[in-house]
């Protein structure tokens, strides 16, 4: 298995006038220190105007200052919006392609829609049809990352004329592509399309060997039919996170903010919003009242129905047990949700170096055999879904199109 970390960066209210900064620079820390413990990704969201809840609106600014930081840690968009209203492809696939390069061909590329009313409306973009404009958009993303020179298309999000679209990316024929999922619909979504999916939702290890079923079941049968041009058939699933080797401890760490990142998101979806005037942490505190104190006194009486709601609060071995449990289930990856409310820098340092120093190589030790023997399993259904795949034709020298100096000349030669 697989381990990740995961950024909205989250900022709850009041605010003072460098906590933007310090967020920012906690952040990266965090990056370069899981880079040195050997975790494998770092996820980062593309959120706009969602106060407090996610302050990532340009997640290739801050990927980019990762990679000049790192060695080895996957740079992943978890995801970047791709709807040619929040980024133009061509931009999207510029970026993609630059930030492969200049970090040594270390890029994952999650693509999304938005859900919020805030983000959608403050683009233009109809709710109906966000879906389809943004695998539209996926779509000729991956081809311009791959032909030289892009045909172009005319399509119904957006028109490109035929340019070769620059730079080309150093993975090939294109860094991994993922999907945004929330549940089994768009697990099926993308696995009909080969695209890896990024689950952001927290879910029992029952419910995470649904949706691994599912997912793979579609993977080897002929529904699946790549959107780009490869196939990422993975599954990374987010979880909570804060350890201790006290659990007390662990939960007064980690239990409050994991509990507001739920709150957020859903209040963000379902509740009317003033644009600057959120309270949102202020609210969550008022209905919350002191929960805490009634979780760790059932900690301190050992009652485990606790972890039914944030398995990955705890122990070491509290998180082994949780982490055994998705392994089985079928999943690939799974996502620390670290950063989240007013969880402290320094206690997230903590956590993730005991989880490298007590848990982690359990997992990696198994982690070769287990993913060189379902490469093999895999490997006929990959070919045949890429075979079924219908392709963007390239043109001929011939046709590609001439693209005048200038209108004056152009009608000179008319």
């Amino acid at each position: 298995m697989r381990f990740g970390v995961f950024y909205e960066l989250q900022l709850p209210k009041p605010w003072e006038p460098d906590d933007e900064h310090k967020l920012f620079q906690d952040a990266l820390e965090q990056v370069v220190l899981a880079d040195k413990l050997g975790i494998d990704y770092a996820w980062e969201v593309e959120h706009h105007f969602l106060d407090e809840y996610s302050h990532s609106s340009a997640p290739e600014v801050f990927l980019a200052a990762a990679s000049g930081r790192t060695e080895r840690i996957r740079l992943g968009h978890g995801i970047r919006q791709v709807i040619a209203n929040y980024n133009h492809p061509v931009r999207t696939a510029e970026c993609i392609a630059t930030l492969d390069l200049v970090s040594n061909g270390r890029v994952d590329f999650g693509i999304g829609e938005g859900a919020t009313r805030l983000e959608l409306g403050g683009f233009d973009i109809p709710a109906k049809t966000k879906r389809a404009m943004a695998l539209e958009a996926a779509e000729q993303i991956a081809n311009m990352m791959v032909m030289d020179p892009y045909p172009g298309f005319d399509g119904e999000s957006f028109s490109l004329p035929c340019r070769n679209v620059l730079p080309k990316p150093l993975q090939k024929p294109h860094p991994p592509m993922w999907m945004a999922c929330t549940n089994r619909d768009t697990i099926r979504i993308a696995a009909s399309l080969g695209l890896g999916a990024l689950a952001f939702s927290f879910v029992d290890p029952e419910e995470a060997r649904n949706w691994s079923q599912i997912y793979y079941d579609i993977i080897k049968s002929e529904k699946c039919v790549p959107l780009g041009h490869r196939v990422n058939a993975n599954i990374a699933m987010v979880s909570s996170f804060s350890i201790h080797e006290d659990r007390i401890e662990a939960i007064r760490r980690g239990q409050e903010g994991f509990e507001f990142f739920g709150y957020a998101l859903q209040g963000l979806v379902a509740r009317d919003t003033i644009p600057g005037r959120t309270r949102m942490w202020q609210e969550f505190q008022e209905l919350r009242q002191d929960k805490t104190a009634d979780l760790i006194r059932l900690a301190e009486e050992d009652d485990r129905s606790l972890f039914g709601h944030a398995p990955g609060i705890g122990t070491p071995e509290d998180l082994r047990i949780h982490l055994r449990a998705m392994q089985e289930s079928g999943i690939d990856q799974v996502i620390l949700m670290q950063q989240a409310g007013r969880n402290r820098h320094e206690d997230i340092c903590e956590s993730l170096e005991l989880f490298a120093d007590q848990v982690m190589p359990e997992f990696v030790a198994e982690r070769d055999a287990r993913e060189a023997g379902k490469a093999e399993e895999l490997a006929p259904y990959i070919e045949a879904a890429l075979a079924r795949k219908q392709y963007m034709q390239p043109l001929s020298d011939s046709q590609i199109p001439v693209v005048r100096a200038s209108v004056k000349k152009a009608q000179i030669n008319e």
